[in-house]
C-alpha cells in the first residue's frame, strides 16, 4: 500500500523509484517496459516494491513518444451526438480496448474550422491510425496526414482520398424499404432526409430512391428535406390526392424523430393517416403510436470492422483500398401496418 498522499504521486519520478529499490534508473526502465525479463528476480522485486511504496505511475504517453509507439486511434466524427456516431463509436472503443489501442475522439460539429483543427491536434498526440467520419473539407490536410499513418473511412466518402471504407449498403436498404412498404399496399412515398451537405450516405439513397421509384410506375415517390420548409410539406402531401396509400421513409433517426414531432405537431393520427419506415433503429422506436418499422444498422459491428481494417494497414497490409457495406435488418412494427 503506497504511504505517498495522492496529491503528492504526480511528483514521483523514475529516479526517486530507483532510488529507493537501490538500482539504476535504466532498471526501473526495464521493469515498466518490455525488457523486464531482462532483470533478476530480486531486482525485479525491490522496484516492484519501491514502486508500490511511493505509487508511481509511469507517464505512458512519454514512453509511447520514446518508442515511437503511443497505441493511440484517433476518430473524427462529424456530430457526436447522432446516435449513429456514438453507436459506431462505441464499436470502435470496444475493438481498440481488444487490441490494447485507446480510442481519442474529436466531434468537429460539423464545423470545417473545428475539422482543421481537430487534425492538427491529432497529428500532435502521435495517433498511429486515423477513423474519418466527417465530410473531409480539409482534403489536403487528410491526405499529407495520410501519408504518415493509415485512415479508414465510415460512412462517408471523402473524393480523392484512397482508403478504405466502412458502411452500409445504401442501395439494397432503399430497396428493401420501399419493397416493404409495396407489400404492405403503400403507394404514394416520401422520403425525408436530413439537408444535403455533401454527405455521400445521403446522396446514395436519394439517388437510389429516385431510381426505383422511376422503374415502379405504379408509385409515386417525392423526397424532401428536414429544413424550414418540413412542416409545410408533410401538410401538402398529407393533403394532395395520390395513387394510394401514404407512407414517409426517413433516412436516418435524425430525419426520424423530426418528422415524429411535425406529424403530432399536425395532430396526425400515428400511424392510421400515414405509414412510417425509418433508416436505423434507436431505442424509442417501439414506444411511438404502435412502434415505428425500423431496417436497423449493424452500427456496433461497423465500427469494429473499421477499426480491424485500421489494424490490418497498421500490420502492413498493402492491399488496394476495399469498401465493406454491410446489411440492414428488417425490424417491423405497427407504423407500416397492412393496407387494403
Amino acid at each position: 500500500m503506497s504511504s505517498i498522499p495522492p496529491s503528492m504521486r504526480s511528483r514521483v519520478t523514475m529516479n526517486d523509484v530507483a532510488d529507493l529499490a537501490g538500482v539504476s534508473k535504466a532498471s526501473v526502465s526495464r521493469f515498466i517496459g518490455d525488457d523486464r525479463p531482462l532483470l533478476s528476480d530480486a531486482i525485479a522485486l525491490r522496484i516492484e516494491q519501491a514502486i508500490q511504496t511511493l505509487g508511481y505511475r509511469p507517464n505512458q504517453m512519454a514512453r509511447g513518444l520514446k518508442r515511437g509507439r503511443t497505441r493511440l486511434i484517433g476518430m473524427l466524427v462529424a456530430d457526436i451526438r447522432n446516435p449513429y456516431s456514438i453507436a459506431v463509436m462505441h464499436g470502435v472503443e470496444t475493438a481498440c480496448r481488444r487490441h490494447g489501442y485507446s480510442l481519442v475522439v474529436c466531434n468537429t460539429d460539423r464545423d470545417d474550422e473545428q475539422e482543421r483543427l481537430h487534425l492538427a491536434a491529432l497529428r500532435s498526440y502521435n495517433i498511429e491510425g486515423l477513423i474519418v467520419n466527417t465530410l473531409g473539407h480539409h482534403l489536403d490536410e487528410l491526405r499529407d496526414l495520410h501519408r504518415d499513418l493509415p485512415m479508414v473511412l465510415v460512412d462517408r466518402k471523402v473524393d480523392q482520398l484512397d482508403s478504405d471504407l466502412v458502411g452500409l449498403d445504401n442501395t439494397a436498404a432503399v430497396q428493401q424499404a420501399i419493397d416493404h412498404l409495396q407489400t404492405r399496399g403503400y403507394r404514394d412515398i416520401l422520403l425525408v432526409s436530413e439537408q444535403q451537405d455533401g454527405t455521400s450516405s445521403r446522396l446514395e439513397r436519394m439517388q437510389a430512391f429516385k431510381a426505383l421509384m422511376a422503374q415502379r410506375t405504379e408509385l409515386r415517390g417525392q423526397i424532401v428535406q428536414t429544413d424550414d420548409q418540413l412542416t409545410r410539406n408533410l401538410q401538402a402531401f398529407l393533403a394532395s390526392p395520390g395513387p394510394g396509400p401514404k407512407a414517409l421513409f426517413t433516412a436516418n433517426g435524425v430525419a426520424t424523430l423530426t418528422c415524429t414531432r411535425v406529424l403530432r405537431e399536425l395532430g396526425c393520427d400515428l400511424f392510421e393517416d400515414i405509414g412510417l419506415i425509418a433508416l436505423d433503429e434507436l431505442d424509442w422506436y417501439p414506444l411511438v403510436g404502435s412502434g415505428i418499422t425500423a431496417l436497423a444498422q449493424p452500427t456496433h459491428d461497423i465500427g469494429i470492422t473499421a477499426f480491424e481494417c485500421l489494424l490490418n494497414r497498421l500490420r502492413g497490409d498493402q492491399a488496394p483500398s476495399r469498401m465493406l457495406d454491410f446489411p440492414v435488418k428488417l425490424i417491423v412494427r405497427g407504423s407500416t401496418r397492412l393496407r387494403s
